[in-house]
This record gives C-alpha cells, structure tokens and sequence, in this order.
C-alpha cells in the first residue's frame, strides 16, 4: 500500500514539473533530397507569432514549451509540423511541386493555399523567368485564368490593359497594382527579373484594399535576400531581332491602277490611268515601313543575408527598337532596386524596399486616322518613296483625302522624346508583443517627373493634308505626380486548443495623390533635330508673344485627390477544416460631397476543407478538396475629381478697357449628389488535387457594379456648350459580368531524367448591361471612317461598347433586286444590301442594330514544360474567342490603295455576294456595317523556350553555380480568320474598344541568351 501511494505520488510530482516545462530545442535542417543544410529556414511556434530561423549553418535554438508544436516554412519547400517533445529536433524539408503557390499574399499578411477561401492566383518567378517579358502583364496573359490582357499598341515600351473578370464600368477598369504594398499605376515601372511572385485578388478577397480596388488588385513581391547566406549573383543577358508577324495583302500598282479605272469608268469619269503599261508591282509601302529591329535586356542581381539581416540588390537596362521606324520609335529602360530588411530587436523588425526607374521613350502617329501603317495600307502603290529631287513623295492632289502622306516622310520627320524618371518606396516597422500581437505601420511614396519634348518643323505632305506644318514649334511638356500611403494595423494571431486558429486585425490607411501639369510652346523654332534645336527669340504680334505658356487658363494645372480609410477583418479556422473570413472598410474619398463622401464596404467568405474529413482523409485519389464562397461589396471612387462642385476650370473671354482679355468661368456642371459606385462580387469555387498530382480550380462568379456614372441629359441654358464645360454626371447605370472559370495542372517526375508540367485554364465570360439611366438610354463611343456616328455603344441587354451599325444580307444582284427591295438611298447593283430590321419599307439609320462586339466569350491558356537530363523546354500558347474587330484602316477613297480582297469585288450578276462593286459615285457602301466587323478570334504561341545548363562538373572547374544557355521565340505564330495586323488590336476604352485604325502589330522575336548565377 506504501508502495503505491510513494508511486502514485512520484507520478503527480512529475506531471506537476512537466506542465510548463520549457525546452531548449535545438537542431539542424536539410534539404530531404540532397542532405544540403538550408540556411533562413522560418521557424515559428504554432499558434504565435514567436519564432526563429536557421543560420549559415542550417542551426537553429529556440525556447519552447513542452507540447508545442514547431513550425518549419521555407520558400520553394513543403510546410512542416513537428510536435516538441525533446530537446533536439532535426528535419528534413521536400521541395514543393508548386514553389510559391504554398505561400499566397491575400492583404496586410500572407495565408497557406490551404487556407485560403477567396479566388486568389499564384504566378510565381519560374514562369516569369520562363517567359522573360519585356513587360510584365505579358506574363499573365494565359497564365490566370480570368485575366485578360490586350496592349494599347505593339510599339516598344506601349501600354497595357488589364482587366480582371470583364469590363465593370463604363470608366476606369483598371485594377490596383501594389508593388511591394505601394501603389502603382502600372506595371512598366518594374524589371521583370526583379519578381519573386505575382498574386492576383479577382473576387471579395480584395475588398480589404477598399475603393480602389474594385477591378481586382494585383499584388507585385519582388526579391529578398536569405538570412544567413553568403553573397549570391544572377546575371541574365538577352539578345533579339524583331519583326512583323503579318502585313495585310495589298494591291499591287498593276491591279491598283485596272481597278482605279474600273471605278472611275462606273461613275461615267474618265481613266486617271489611261496607260497602266510599265507600272509593274510598284511601291510596297508596307514593305518600306517595316523593318527588323534589335532588343537587347542585361539585369543583375546581388543577394546575402546576415542572422539578422537580408539584402538584395537589383540592376537591369533594357532596349527596344521598333519594327516601325526602328530607332524613331525605341524605348529604353533602367531600373535600380534595393531591398533591405533587419531585426533591430527580437521582436521589432524593419523592411524596406526602395526602386528607381528611368525610361526614355520616342513614338510615332499610330493607331489613329492618318497614322504611319494607316497610311502604308493606304498610300497609292503607283508613288514611289522619292521623287524626281529627291524628296519625300507626296500623294495624289486628289483622291486620297487629306489625311494620307508617305508613311516614311512621317517617320523621317518624327522628332520627339518621352522620359520619366521615378522613385518608388516602402518602408515598414512590425513589432511583436505579448505572444499573440502585431503591430505594423508600413510609409510607401511614388515621385515621378516626366518630360515630353516635340520638335515639329516645317514640312508640307502633300496639298492641305492635315499633317503639313506651317510653322515650326517647340513644345516641352512637363508633368509631376506624388503619392504616399500610410498604413497602421494591429493583429492578433492564437490558436486555442489546437483546434480554434483566430487571426484578428484592425487598421487605417491614408492615401493622397497630387499631380501637377506644365506645357511651354515655342514658336520659329529652328534645327534639324531635338538636339540641335534652337528656340526663337520672343518676337510681338497682335497676339502677344510668339513664345507662351499654357497652362490650360489654370484649368488641372493640379489636382489633389485623398482617401482615409478603416478597416478589420476577422478569419476563424476550426480544426484545419472550416475556414471563415470577414471584412469591414470604411472608406472616404475627396472626390464626393459631405453627403456621400464615406461609404461602408463588407466582404466575407467561407471555406470547408473536406479532405480533412474522415470520409475522405485516407482516399488515395482525392488529396485534397476544398469547397469556398464569397460574396461582399466593394466602392469605386475612380472617377475626375470634385464633380459634386463647380470648378472655375471653364473658359471665358472678358472686356476690360476695350481690351478682349481670356479668362476663367465654371467648368464642368456640378452634381452635389454624386456618389460610389458599387461592386458586388459573388464567387464559388473548388480546389481539388488528385493522386498528389493533378491539381483543378474551378469558380463560377458573378459581378454586379450598380451606380455607375453616366452623363446626364440637361438643356443647353445651362450652359453646358460652353468652352469648357459639360453636363454632370448622375449615378444611373449598371452592369454584370458572369463566367466560369477552370484550370488544371499535372506534374509527373518519370524519373531522375525526366520530369514534366502540363497546365490548361479557361474562363467564359458574360458581359451585359442591364441599366442606363440617362434620357435616351444609350451612352455613345469609338469613330469610325470620317464624320460617321460613333459606332459603339453602352445599351441595357447589350455587351458594353457593343457594335452598332446597319446588318447587310449579300450584295444586289440585278436591279431587280433593288426594285424589290426597302427603298435603300443611292443604291444599285453590286452594293450591300442592308436589312430593313424595323420594316417600314426603307432603309434609315433606325435599321442600325447589334453588329457584334469587342468582348471575348472564351479566353484560354495552354502551358507545357519539362526537362530532360541537362535540357529544359516550356511553350505558352492563349487563345481568345467570340470577339469581334471593327475593320476601320481602309480609308475607302477613289485612288487609295486596297486590300486584294477586293479582286473578288462584284463586276456582274453571280460574281460576288461578298464585296461589293468599286465606284466613285455615291453608295451607302462606306457606311459602318457587319461589312467592316470581323471575327477577331485567335490562337497565339505566345512563347516557345529551348535552354541547356551545364553539369556540376563543368560548373566546378568555372567557380559557378549556374551556368544556362537558351534560345527563345516570342509571337511566333498566330492562327485568326482577322485580316489586320494583329487580333489583339485594342484601345482600352470600355466604349469605343475593338477598333483598328491601323493597330501596331506585336512583333515576332527570336532571342539568345544566357544565365550565369556566381
């Protein structure tokens, strides 16, 4: 009995000296595959936000409880737990198949793709540096689905357009883009190499960025050093040749001349080529303007890491010469980035990043009426380059219009030069306390400045053309923008019971942007080019100075634009299986009155990780399953600011002394009323991965924007003609976009040799509008041909910026047919037919009705890597599909050029329902119908990559830790019915896009280059 009690008390003597007992763990950890140490390996005490990490060494030491269980998280590998219940702990680390995919930045913090229960997609630094972009949207075209890419222009350094899920407003569309936290207004800013990953918000997962980010929100991480790691340099070298992957088949000044004459002769006119003997083939305009130009990228980087701190150091310059224009059209970039983060004490650490930018940018007219390629498709091919002198030719007196000029006299006389010079910042402090709490403040700033320089001299193109230049000017361009945000928050992290995982967080956020505009014009300007210009001297005129500054009468000169925001969010996780989060933000905007300047904006969305079940933990096909939802409303703020006041921003003449003296008067009428718009995302969606290898993603989402901001119907006594003013703008329009998103990925490792990677995503899309409110119900946009309406259109039941124009049912045969007929103005044999859609017996412009429109309703991506011993291989490929293109770069004038097609031009009964006859007289021929809308649907191999790495044996004798040559093609092909340039022809404009007026194609490059790590 002694016995017993001596035991039985033995025993509660130790469990009373276990509880709270702590440890001193120490250990050392390796990578699973190869037995390396891994130096910066995060280790953290579940449940906390204490931690440690591991040295050069791959060593680590660190107090814990008894119990505890060890977190082990390291870039590129596998997650580990590990319960303590010794003091020594060493462990081995796989690589994950899916790298950064692990590790998902959601807002103000990172989550676990487990966790994770909004639509959030990964592009992690492999892809990019797979691609090698010169830009980096053009590394998320095909690669997320729901994201679709179009450039405003293929010109080197051009802009692009972004857009998250459809078109939600008839606005700005863009989303946000944070570099680092800081926002940005575009991605052109950033060296592509300098990525570490790209994270894209599309659903209620980004209501915590609050208004601004509506459209979505692009989150850019760039490149950190490791701690405890010696000095590690990159060094990329590229080189490549650019050229045109299409010219427009055109015809030649034989075939040119014969159907001048046949045109002519219809209209009862004598022959402007009564001898086409000799003319031959003539001038290939096209020919002239294009060009194979050099590229050429050299960007390195410098890493290493301290116990206590990282490093990273980013340098890259990059050239670009224009397949149009070559030289006259470069852009040239230089980036400089400096990361550098320390723990100045246990719990306090410092982060910043810091990049600087320089670009340099020269351009030609493109993609407008009158522009260099307009103008190669449509200059006669009986004109030669030069004339008889020697000189730029010019186009016929007569018959071209006044906007056609030699495309090579535009390039020769271009002379003008973009260049920007940014600084962009964050800075950021988090300090842990009492186990559970965090808190941050993070100071991000952008300042730039740009300049734009034009020298225009005097030049004649050709009689009264547009383009002529009748005296020289000077026009320096100078433009300065500032922005900083502020953001404090205050996080709280427990796991309760190993099962109750609680992360908590409040916060506030202040924005500002200002800007700030300058143009000097000088007149009598003299010089041959932008560097030996020479300024004239201020000479008096009736009119004042020949030199002055415009300033726009004072009108956004400036603009001063803030937001103040609070928010919190709240994420719950029961046992690793039901996942639960929820925003709140209050945020005001100084673009709205008193009345409706704060706005309150929830988000939630839940998750249930049901291969965490008992039903399916043990399943051998299905690893993982995870089912989630959300649905929230988020504001819109981006609209011109102070629309709720009126603005001395107008224009006005005054008498003052007898002397007519220019003025200020109101601007744009006011609306007091003037309020957010409004997003509703709802999204469900799955994520499920099989056998460990095959890895699905599927979302059905809905995204309603009500309130969008269209212009109102007001009389003229209020003076909206005035120079300067407008009508207000009312909140009266809504719009929904709905689709289906999936994407799906295998991975196989066949074996030591080989492994491979084969992804494939898909998103449908539906666009309609559903409200205008304004007095007609339609908004107008976009041109076409020259004084025609706007061929685009916003209308409820209608895409946004649908076509609308007359349909057409063949071409008349007979004149029977046009006796039979609804009376059509000027119509006759062999013209278009239009359908008399209201059917009152003729043809008006109330028959114009939907055309098509400029909104895909499938976009794809097809991805295909893998690598064989020494060898690697990666293909891109996107398609889109059921858009249409608006055909709008034939200026359809008597003796400019044509498209061959037009060979198949109707010349009698039964020889053509397609393309109707040629004449000079009067037709309806040239009036925007579905004649001018083509299908725009493509398949594009966006990339094509062959590279080979030397051996560790190699590498050893040249001191090396990487050495990788490659070859690359960019656009190497694109299979489309579109006759144009480019299928991806866009302007952006949510109204007026899918227009080509002689689109700028993206050109075909073939690259070498080389990747040294040293």
């Amino acid at each position: 009995m002694r016995k017993n009690v001596n035991l039985l008390l033995l025993t509660f003597l130790f469990t009373i000296a276990s509880i709270g007992q702590t440890l001193n763990v120490t250990g050392v950890v390796k990578d699973a595959t190869t037995g390396e140490v891994l130096p910066g390996v995060s280790i953290s005490i579940k449940g906390t936000t204490l931690g440690t990490e591991t040295d050069f060494d791959g060593l680590y030491s660190i107090k814990v409880d008894k119990g505890a269980t060890l977190v082990f998280n390291y870039l590129g590998y596998q997650k580990k737990e590990v319960v303590v219940n010794e003091s020594t702990i060493n462990v081995s680390l796989s690589e994950s198949a899916e790298t950064l995919d692990e590790i998902v930045v959601i807002g103000y913090g990172t989550q676990t793709k487990k966790e994770v229960t909004g639509a959030v997609t990964v592009v992690g630094s492999a892809t990019i540096e797979d691609l090698k972009p010169t830009r980096i949207e053009q590394a998320l075209q095909g690669q997320v689905a729901g994201v679709n890419i179009t450039q405003n222009s293929g010109s080197p350094g051009a802009a692009s357009n972004i857009r998250i899920r459809g078109v939600s407003t008839n606005g700005d569309s863009r989303p946000l883009i944070l570099l680092d936290g800081r926002v940005i207004e575009d991605l052109s800013v950033v060296n592509p190499s300098d990525i570490e990953s790209i994270n894209i918000l599309k659903d209620a997962a980004a209501g915590i960025y609050g208004v601004r980010a509506a459209n979505g929100v692009i989150l850019v991480t760039t490149k950190n050093g490791r701690r405890n790691t010696d000095f590690k340099s990159m060094l990329n070298i590229e080189g490549g040749l650019q050229q045109t992957t299409r010219k427009i088949p055109l015809l030649n000044a034989t075939e040119y001349a014969l159907l001048a004459n046949e045109a002519f002769a219809a209209n009862g006119e004598s022959l402007p080529f009564p001898n086409i003997t000799g003319l031959g083939r003539g001038t290939n305009w096209q020919d002239q303007a294009f060009e194979t130009a050099p590229t050429y990228s050299i960007d390195y980087s410098l890493n290493k890491g301290t116990e206590k701190s990282t490093y990273s150091l980013g340098l890259s310059v990059l050239s670009q010469d224009g397949i149009v224009g070559g030289a006259k059209s470069n852009f040239n970039r230089r980036n400089a980035r400096f990361n550098f983060n320390t723990d100045i004490l246990e719990n306090l650490k410092f982060t910043s990043s810091t990049i600087y930018t320089n670009t340099n940018k020269k351009n030609l007219i493109e993609n407008t009426l009158g522009s260099v390629l307009f103008n190669a498709v449509n200059m006669p091919p009986t004109t030669p380059v030069f004339d008889a002198n020697g000189d730029f030719s010019q186009p016929p007196v007569t018959g071209t219009g006044i906007e056609v000029a030699n495309p090579l006299a535009q390039v020769d006389q271009a002379q003008n030069r973009t260049w920007v010079n940014k600084i962009s910042g964050s800075y950021g402090l988090n300090y842990k306390f009492l186990d559970y709490f965090s808190a941050e403040t993070r100071f991000q700033a952008n300042y730039s400045v740009s300049n734009a320089n034009t020298f225009n001299q005097i030049f004649s193109y050709g009689n009264g053309n547009v383009f002529n230049v009748d005296q020289s000017t000077f026009v320096d361009f100078k433009q300065s923008f500032f922005d900083y945000t502020f953001d404090a928050f205050l996080k709280y992290e427990r796991v309760y019971k190993d099962v109750h995982d609680v992360k908590a967080m409040i916060g506030t956020s202040v924005f500002k942007t200002t800007g700030r505009f300058e143009t000097i014009l000088t007149s009598n300007a003299t010089g041959t080019n932008l560097n030996d210009v020479v300024l004239g001297a201020p000479v008096l005129n009736g009119n004042g100075l020949e030199i002055f500054r415009n300033n726009n009468n004072g009108s956004n000169l400036s603009f001063d634009s803030r937001l103040l925001s609070y928010f919190a969010r709240l994420q719950y996780a029961y046992d690793g299986k039901y996942l639960f989060s929820a925003v709140i933000r209050r945020d005001g905007s100084s673009n709205f009155g008193p009345k409706n300047k704060f706005g309150y904006f929830p988000t939630a969305s839940v998750g249930w990780v049901a291969s965490e079940e008992d039903f399916l933990k043990d399943s051998k096909l299905i690893s993982f399953l995870k089912l989630r939802a959300s649905y929230g409303i988020i504001g819109n703020d981006r609209i011109g600011g102070f629309r709720f006041v009126s603005v001395l921003n107008g224009e006005a003449e005054y008498v003052f002394n007898n002397q007519l003296a220019q003025g200020l008067a109101i601007g744009p009428i006011a609306n007091p009323e003037v309020r957010w718009e409004q997003q509703k995302p709802l999204d469900i969606g799955v994520d499920v991965e099989l056998f460990n290898k095959v890895n699905i993603t599927a979302d059905y989402f809905r995204k309603t924007t009500d309130d969008l901001l269209v212009a109102a119907q007001t009389s003229g006594i209020i003076g909206v003609a005035a120079p300067g003013s407008s009508v207000p703008f009312i909140n009266a329009g809504s719009v929904v976009n709905k689709g289906f998103e999936f994407s799906i990925g295998y991975k196989e490792v066949v074996n030591e040799d080989f492994n491979f990677n084969i992804n494939y995503n898909f998103t449908t899309l539906d666009n309609e509008v559903t409200f205008v409110g304004n007095q007609t119900g339609i908004i107008e946009g976009g041109s076409f041909g020259v004084g025609q309406e706007p061929p685009s259109r916003m209308e409820a039941g209608f895409p946004i910026g649908y076509f609308y124009g007359y349909k057409t049912n063949g071409l008349f045969q007979t004149q029977a047919d046009v006796n039979a007929h609804a009376t059509q103005t000027n119509a006759a044999p062999g013209d278009l037919r239009f359908v008399d859609v209201n059917g009152d017996g003729v043809i008006t412009p109330d028959d114009r009705t939907y055309i098509g429109d400029p909104i895909a309703d499938l976009t794809m991506g097809l991805n295909l890597s893998f690598n064989y011993k020494n060898f690697d291989f990666n293909a891109y490929a996107f398609a889109s599909l059921g858009n249409e293109i608006v055909r709008n770069y034939e200026r359809n004038l008597p003796l400019t050029n044509r498209p061959t097609y037009y060979l198949d031009r109707w010349t009698g009964p039964g020889t053509s329902n397609s393309f109707p006859r040629v004449t000079t007289g009067a037709t309806g021929n040239t009036l925007f119908s579905d004649f001018y809308v083509e299908d725009g649907s493509f398949l594009r191999l966006q990339s094509l990559q062959l590279g080979y790495s030397f051996s560790d044996s190699v590498l050893e004798k040249l001191q090396f830790d990487k050495l990788r040559f490659y070859v690359r093609a960019s656009n190497l092909f694109t299979l489309t019915k579109y006759r144009g340039f480019d299928p991806t022809t866009s302007n952006g404009s949510p109204i007026g896009g899918g227009i080509d007026q002689g689109f700028y194609p993206n050109p075909r490059t073939f690259f070498f280059g080389m990747n040294v790590n040293f």
